[in-house]
């Protein structure tokens, strides 16, 4: 009898982690790129069959909804954090693109921004997902450097986008910390000339 009971406990199917499969599905996307990845794939290194891969997820851009949720959470920039109303703006902007060359950088065999480079793909779905969150960052520089700087808002915007973008790329095609970092420094240097001092420039700072 305990035999028995020993033999159906192993021959029981292994229960599906939906946290689990989102994270390896995530290094998937990461890794090679939300178009490049297939549901066979997917279901393959998650373990389960299509069927229940629809089931739990709806579809292969319902999944990257999921992903994205948690690489907001856990891998994306800390915006809130470097934004600092106590530092002057171009110090702040400075230090994003730093961490952005950092964070792009961290993981050589998933490089570059799990967002933005979703937001280049071919699935209508998954790339309007991507870029709500690209539409929140942007938004929280805008309204950070318009706090002080409301004519210099939209262009600083813009500029951080673009270089991140570029950051982004440039991880993805080999481009290691070091390099990142010192095209992050550059960008950031060229901020302060056309920031004019702000309140939070005028005293001292640590």
């Amino acid at each position: 009898m305990e035999y028995t009971e020993k033999r159906r406990a192993r021959g029981r199917p292994r229960q599906f982690d939906p946290d689990a499969a989102v994270a390896t599905a995530q290094r998937l996307f990461h890794a090679h790129g939300y178009d490049a990845v297939s549901v066979a794939e997917l279901t393959q290194a998650i373990g389960i069959n299509p069927p229940s891969f629809y089931t739990a997820f709806g579809s292969k851009a319902g999944l990257y909804s999921r992903i994205l949720d948690r690489y907001a959470g856990e891998g994306a920039i800390p915006l809130h954090g470097l934004l600092d109303p106590d530092r002057p703006v171009a110090d702040c902007l400075a230090a994003v693109l730093e961490e952005a060359a950092r964070r792009y950088a961290a993981d050589p065999g998933a490089a570059g921004c799990l967002v933005i480079e979703g937001a280049r793909c071919t699935d209508a779905e998954a790339k309007d997902a991507a870029g709500v969150f690209l539409a929140a960052a942007e938004g929280a520089i805008r309204a950070f450097v318009a706090a002080r700087h409301p004519d210099q808002a939209e262009r600083l915007t813009d500029y951080m986008s673009t270089v991140m973008a570029g950051l982004s790329a440039s991880a993805r095609n080999g481009h290691d910390l070091d390099r990142l970092l010192g095209t992050a420094r550059l960008a950031g240097f060229a901020l302060a000339p056309v920031i004019a001092p702000d309140r939070a420039s005028s005293g001292t700072l640590p």
